[in-house]
């Protein structure tokens, strides 16, 4: 496997065009990761408080109409 530096050489020898796909690239992959995590805890309960915001807000007539 190869080390940081070398990676990190070898990224700066990139054509700007190889630059931006590699770029995208790790965007990609960092949106999956985060989907991911989001339904992982969605499932298991870790994002429940953001729904009781949203209905006691809704209550309180905070909620504005998109």
């Amino acid at each position: 496997m190869l080390k940081i530096e070398e990676i990190e050489a070898t990224i700066e020898s990139l054509s700007d065009d190889e630059y931006a796909r590699l770029r995208e690239w790790f965007y990609e992959r960092d949106w999956k990761k985060w989907d991911r995590q989001i339904e992982v805890d969605s499932e298991s309960g870790n994002l429940d408080f953001l729904i009781k915001e949203a209905i006691d807000e809704k209550k309180q007539g905070n909620l504005k109409e998109l």
